[in-house]
């Protein structure tokens, strides 16, 4: 059975092997310096590793790390980043803890006396920097760039600047990509960006030059209960150019592709919502709808959704949206316990995730913790397929290796012990 063959029985709730992914999205992947570590550690060739994503300081699974991990999943990349270059032009650069890697030609820091590092968007040190990795950080913050707010002419099209057709040279990039992974026995993962309706992320627009519109945090929390005519407004024009850009990409892709990235947007904290079931319905419901429904009726893809957080009073409406699929699956949130939520939604929704904490138990546990709390995973998610091996949101920095091949070699072993 091909990797690709073991995701797709996953998805297709069929019972089997558990397929594994590391690295196939940017919230399913590792910290750079935990890509270096694990090469290290599996005696793969010593050199810089990429930053695919500098947002997160995320690294490239190369193929020979993806077969030590026994990962299943593989990514068709888009051709931006986080921080609106492109992944292109590599050369090397020291990080604050000291590791060389490999970052894009427009990854142009600026790094003061203090040990702070500033990123620019578009690679544009002319203009404000939009990213911060504090000193004895790891990752970039969001700098949030928002302007007075004028109540009386508040103009929704200034939230939706970021939200245009798919460019020639997207097309030539995704032509490459495609390309690339033509013969693939892995299943692969990929999105077009702009389906992820309210992604807080991405509402300072750190790839902008000179963001206009809400664009600071508390502002469009906000604006959710204030300003809901105004959100509508955004959504349904970024709908539009969604649905345009989904006939594009799936005449380029065709059965190239298993899954596709729709959402980003948390949901949950870690006790609670960030908005109730009724406005859900109401302000994101009809869009997400649209999506999804455009890409059933049209691809055999199945639709990925990512939420941190308490979502359990949601999943039914992420089902009832058209989302086949639920990522991190944090385990640890109010009421999200893996055996009631297999119980419940395990035969409508595939879990993606959810293998092991990464808050807790990974970073700071011991391996035999790791051990235990994999395999109590495994066995609980595992059952009739619907599920993927993922840990709970992205490997984070300086993460035991140890506790990594502790996690790595459990799910071999369950896999093997049938």
């Amino acid at each position: 059975m091909t990797s690709r063959e073991k995701v797709r029985r996953a998805l297709a709730h069929q019972a089997g092997p558990v397929p594994v992914d590391f690295g196939s999205t940017g919230l399913t992947s590792l910290h750079v310096s935990c890509v270096a570590a694990l090469r290290a550690h599996y005696g793969l060739d010593c050199h810089p590793v990429k930053v695919t994503e500098p947002f997160q300081m995320l690294g490239e699974v190369e193929d020979d790390l993806a077969r030590a991990l026994g990962s299943d999943c593989v990514a068709a990349n888009g051709r931006g980043t986080m921080f609106g270059f492109p992944n292109e032009g590599w050369h090397e650069w020291r990080t604050p803890w000291g590791q060389v890697v490999l970052v894009a030609e427009g990854f142009r820091p600026r790094e003061d006396a203090s040990g702070d590092v500033y990123l620019f968007p578009e690679g544009d040190t002319t203009v404000a920097p939009s990213g911060h990795l504090p000193a004895g950080g790891y990752f970039f913050d969001a700098i949030v760039r928002q302007e007075p707010i004028d109540e009386d002419h508040l103009n929704a099209a200034d939230n939706c600047e970021e939200f245009k057709l798919i460019s020639t040279e997207d097309v030539a990039h995704w032509r490459r990509e495609f390309a690339r992974i033509s013969g693939e026995t892995r299943a692969v993962v990929s999105g077009i960006g702009g389906t992820g309706f309210g992604d807080i992320a991405l509402v300072p627009a750190a790839f902008l030059k000179h963001p206009k519109g809400i664009r600071d945090i508390t502002e469009w929390y906000v604006s959710l209960v204030d300003r809901r005519d105004y959100v509508h407004q955004v959504f349904a024009y970024q709908c539009e150019i969604a649905l345009k850009n989904l006939a594009t990409f799936a005449a380029l892709a065709g059965d190239s592709i298993d899954v596709l990235m729709i959402c980003g947007t948390d949901f949950g904290t870690q006790n609670s919502q960030f908005c109730s079931p009724a406005t859900f319905d109401e302000l994101y419901a009809p869009y997400y709808r649209q999506v999804n429904d455009w890409v059933h009726r049209h691809t055999p893809w199945k639709t990925f959704k990512h939420s941190c957080g308490a979502v359990r009073p949601l999943i039914n409406r992420f089902i009832e949206v058209g989302f086949d699929i639920l990522n991190p699956v944090q385990c640890s949130a109010t009421d999200m316990d893996p055996v009631r939520l297999k119980a419940d939604f395990g035969d409508r929704l595939v879990f993606w995730g959810g293998g092991v904490d990464t808050q807790h138990t990974l970073p700071f546990g011991t391996p035999a913790e790791v051990t235990a709390q994999v395999t109590a995973r495994l066995r609980a998610f595992s059952p009739n397929g619907g599920f993927v091996f993922n840990t709970i949101h992205n490997v984070q920095a300086r993460t035991p290796t140890a506790n990594l091949i502790a996690m790595v070699d459990a799910v071999r072993a369950f896999n093997q012990a049938g």
